[in-house]
């Protein structure tokens, strides 16, 4: 089985920032995609952010040049700098990663994190 937790979110005014981590634990034997989505209340989740194992990334148009993904593969890590907050970028926050458990299975699955509460606001 596969678990991961995010930590890092909390409340912050509005142009603050936060870095919401997210680490992979478990039956492991790579992590192909990692990512950030977020769930407003009323609204369907959305992705943020994403990366692949190699470093190219994938960002919303409402957070391009604010929020920056990385990741550190040896840790099984993610990361989300998010700079310049705006009310609206205030959601659940969860983490997601494309895991393929050992080196004999041919196929990955997705997992997702418990969600991190992000609130921006003054």
């Amino acid at each position: 089985q596969v678990r991961l937790v995010e930590s890092g979110g909390g409340l912050v005014q509005p142009g603050g920032s936060l870095r919401l981590s997210c680490a992979a634990s478990g039956r492991i034997f790579s992590i192909n995609d990692m990512g950030w989505y977020r769930q407003a209340p009323g609204n369907q989740r959305e992705l943020v952010a994403a990366i692949t194992s190699g470093g190219r990334t994938n960002y919303a148009d409402s957070v391009k040049g604010r929020f920056t993904i990385s990741r550190d593969n040896a840790k099984n890590t993610v990361y989300l700098q998010m700079n310049s907050l705006k009310p609206e970028d205030t959601a659940v926050y969860y983490c997601n990663a494309d895991v393929r458990p050992s080196i004999l299975s041919r196929t990955s699955r997705g997992y997702w994190g418990q969600g991190t509460q992000v609130t921006v606001s003054s």
